[in-house]
Parts: structure tokens; sequence; C-alpha cells
């Protein structure tokens, strides 16, 4: 599981699941880029946290709704970090609402985010990965089964996801880099709190009967990224707790 002399960029790394991605894989050896949008002070504890665990940390401010942001984050990485080697594309927008109601202006910014940037973080990324290279991207448990009405927007565009990571998967598979999906159930983050309105709902639909922790979606990130499972690709793996057994 070793990560030792890898560098990697987590989009959307400054709180959350994306926070602790960062400090999971740099905990396991790697060197680690953030990108954030409006948390600055979020993304320089979460450089601290990763330079205490002797690594270089990098925190780049990029709106992932921006293609030339993107870009911008990548070649900054590659620029201070010396290479690429792990690329998890994060950074994402929720919204709720009947599709007859949904703002359509609100779904084209989600679609931008959620869909088109980490479409355009790999294509940057692609030009700097070597053999052993990773994409792993940050799904939903929602994008294969929607339990409940007011979702369909977001779950649609995790589902795009699937696409995306399989037919990378076969593209990049020849020079030994791994394209794989994450697609976590219901996490305890300040978007989604274990405390929450609708908390005991979402701990109802799970086998084990809990919320999983940042932490434990980060594991299976940090699983992909390692020689570990350079067998495994164009895969989606769900932690969710068996939300959708």
């Amino acid at each position: 599981m070793s990560l030792t002399g890898k560098r990697a960029l987590v989009t959307g790394g400054s709180r959350g699941i994306g926070a602790a991605i960062a400090q999971a894989l740099a905990a396991n050896g790697a060197d680690v880029a953030i990108t954030y949008q409006k948390s600055a002070k979020n993304a320089q504890s979460i450089v601290a946290s990763i330079e205490k665990l002797g690594r270089r940390g990098l925190a780049i401010e990029a709106d992932s709704a921006n293609p030339d942001a993107i870009k911008r984050a990548v070649s900054e990485t590659v620029e201070t970090l010396g290479s690429l080697d792990i690329l998890v594309n994060n950074a994402a927008l929720g919204l709720n609402g009947p599709v007859a109601q949904v703002d359509l202006a609100k779904f084209q910014a989600m679609m931008d985010v959620n869909v088109r940037g980490p479409f355009v973080a790999a294509q940057a990324a692609i030009p700097h990965l070597r053999e052993g290279g990773r994409i792993i991207s940050i799904g939903s448990a929602l994008a294969e089964r929607v339990p409940f009405p007011g979702i369909t927007a977001y779950a649609m565009s995790k589902s795009a996801l699937l696409s995306f990571t399989r037919g990378l998967s076969r593209e990049l598979g020849p020079q030994g880099i791994t394209v794989n999906l994450v697609q976590p159930g219901s996490t305890n983050t300040e978007a989604n709190p274990a405390d929450g309105e609708s908390a005991d709902f979402q701990r109802a639909l799970s086998s084990i009967g809990r919320y999983a922790e940042p932490r434990e979606i980060a594991d299976a990130v940090v699983f992909l990224a390692s020689p570990a499972a350079k067998m495994v690709t164009g895969i989606a793996l769900t932690v969710d707790g068996g939300a959708n057994a």
C-alpha cells in the first residue's frame, strides 16, 4: 500500500472526503496538492497536516467549474511537486429537488463541476502520467440506485462517471495507467452530517446502520492508488455500508 515517491492532486481537497483523501495519501507516503475554491483557511490547514507527516503539500485556488483553472492546477502541481502520478477527481456540487422544479442554471453549474470537471482534469493530467499512474474519481452510491425522490439530477451527474471510468480505463490500460471510481454512501461531512435532518432515514438504508467516516472512503482511494491495485481498473467500488445490497 506504500505510495512513497508518488505525487497526487486531489480536487476539492480542503474539507470533507477530499481532505481525508489528501491526508490518507500523505500518510502512505505521497506528496499531495489540493485544490479549493473558497476555503483558503481549511486548505492551508490540510497542507499543514500533510507537511506534519513529512510530505510536501500544496494548496491551489481553482474553481472546478472553470476548465482553465483546472488545467492550471494540474500544471502547478507538476511544476511544484515535480511530476503527477495520482489524480483524484473529488470536487463536486449537490443539487436537490424534483426535476420539474430544478433551476437550469444550478443544474448546469453542477454538471460543470461533477462531469466536465473530471473530464478536463483527466485531459490535463494524462500527458503527465506514466506507467503505474492512477485516475480515481469520487462518485456516489446514488449513481446506481436512487432510493428516494428529489435527487435525480445529482444522481444523473454521478452516473456519468461510470461510463467515463470504464471508457477511460480502456484508453489508458495499454499505458499501464488505471482508472477507477469510488462511490460513497452516506458519509459524515459538513454537507451531510450524521446528525442531520435525514440522517436516521439514511442510516436505515444501510446494512451496517451507520454513516461512513471520511477516512473510510479515503482508505478505498488509497488502495486503488497503491501497487496492490495494479490489476484493478474500470471498476466502481461502492463504499456504502450495504445500502445498495
